[in-house]
């Protein structure tokens, strides 16, 4: 691979919430100048069930997600995605799977606080933890403030 130039990735985690749109909008900020391709991903996993018992009603999470990046990756850039972004969803904890991630990636970019979180936390689970043992830089921004 030597004198072969590689892309850069920037990874967006998309939960739907408004700081993962406004994550969406910083990371192609930053994409852009830099020739970069930004990779939004939605992660999804079944939820745990205990002791055999059988949850019902809790099939298409894997559409759900689908359905959040595409309506996110829709208010940020419109029916037509630039030519430097890219989609997936993935199964996985959001948590662990962008931390792997980290390691092919130049740059995670989440938003602050998506779903869940106690209302006096500067970070929510995800961000502080991919802030403390993510293999690239982080960047985590706040949802805009309405005005």
């Amino acid at each position: 691979m030597v004198g072969e130039a590689s892309t850069a990735r920037i990874v967006v985690g998309v939960d739907g919430s408004e700081a993962s749109v406004e994550a969406l909008r910083q990371a192609q900020s930053l994409a852009v100048p830099l020739g970069a391709q930004v990779m939004a991903v939605a992660y999804w996993e079944f939820p745990q069930v205990y002791g055999g018992y059988v949850a019902m009603g809790i099939d298409d999470f894997e559409e759900g997600a689908g359905q959040v990046l595409k309506e996110s990756l829709e208010k940020v850039f419109g029916p037509e995605l630039p030519d430097n972004v890219v989609s997936r969803v993935v199964r996985g904890h959001a948590r662990e799977s962008l931390i792997e991630a980290s390691r092919e990636a130049d740059m995670i970019v989440l938003g602050r606080r998506g779903h869940g979180g106690f209302g006096g936390l500067l970070l929510g689970s995800v961000s502080s933890a991919c802030v403390a043992h993510a293999h690239c830089p982080v960047l985590v921004v706040h949802a805009p403030e309405e005005s």
